[in-house]
């Protein structure tokens, strides 16, 4: 399928320039175990910036911290200059986001149809006339045909769709995505990970990742991490044997193309 960021679509957040700075960054818990530790990295966009590194890495905590839902024991963080740590309603005003399904579908499935959902995340964003950008989006997105469906029954593909169209629906210019292609069939992760490339040509899209090969060539920087250690770059400077090695703890790699790779069994088993 073709997708085109259509000018309906991304309107206001267009493709002006954005940015996100963690600036000496340490987030943990009451334990005093710091989850991430004087963590410096300035996002840019528009363009995909890709978040590797193995299960328990602080990558959710990382986006977490970037929309304001944790607040880091240390440092701060600003969009577009605005200081938003700690403040989920101020970096609201910036970010949309999309979580990861396997937590979604954890939560209590209440009924809901499509179109509602994104009129009421529409309404939520202060907007009142709703059914043109509904419409714009559902198009794009290719959900016209299941706006009047329960948005529980539809199929895993189906249901990223609506989560990326509520994420699109304020027209924020920065999307953060929590692994948006788990518990998606191959074919429909080709699809997704094409449509979120075509997104990031107008946007910040800041992605988790455990499998870069469906993102790398729309990839603009990439922050590999593990804890107290990261390296952030091109991916040429990134994906390294001996970097991922030091991030995944293990030696073994594999090339493609131009890069090096982990096999992380969180996806080849899933």
């Amino acid at each position: 399928m073709q997708y085109v960021v259509s000018s309906e679509v991304v309107k206001d957040g267009g493709s002006s320039l954005v940015e996100v700075r963690l600036v000496n960054v340490s987030v943990g818990y009451g334990n005093g175990d710091l989850i991430l530790k004087n963590l410096n990295v300035v996002f840019t966009g528009p363009g995909l910036i890709l978040i590797l590194g193995p299960n328990g890495a602080g990558k959710t905590t990382l986006l977490r911290t970037i929309m304001g839902l944790i607040k880091p024991l240390r440092g701060k963080v600003f969009v577009n200059g605005v200081e938003v740590t700690g403040n989920p309603k101020v970096a609201g005003r910036f970010i949309g986001y999309v979580p990861q399904l396997s937590l979604m579908t954890q939560q209590i499935k209440y009924p809901i149809t499509v179109y509602e959902f994104l009129k009421t995340a529409y309404r939520l964003g202060g907007r009142t006339e709703s059914d043109d950008r509904i419409k714009a989006i559902s198009t794009f997105l290719d959900l016209n045909n299941v706006l009047s469906s329960n948005l529980w029954e539809l199929s895993g593909g189906q249901r990223q769709r609506v989560f990326i169209a509520r994420a699109l629906i304020n027209d924020p210019p920065i999307i953060v995505m929590d692994e948006p292609l788990a518990e998606i069939d191959p074919k429909g992760r080709e699809d997704l990970a094409n449509l979120i490339g075509m997104l990031s040509k107008r946007k910040l899209i800041i992605v988790t990742s455990h499998d870069p090969t469906y993102f790398i060539r729309y990839t603009k920087s990439i922050l590999l991490i593990n804890r107290h250690k990261y390296f952030y770059g091109q991916a040429s400077d990134v994906l390294r044997s001996d970097r991922l090695a030091e991030i995944y703890g293990v030696s073994s790699t594999h090339k493609l193309g131009d890069y090096s790779f982990i096999h992380d069994f969180h996806v080849c088993c899933r």
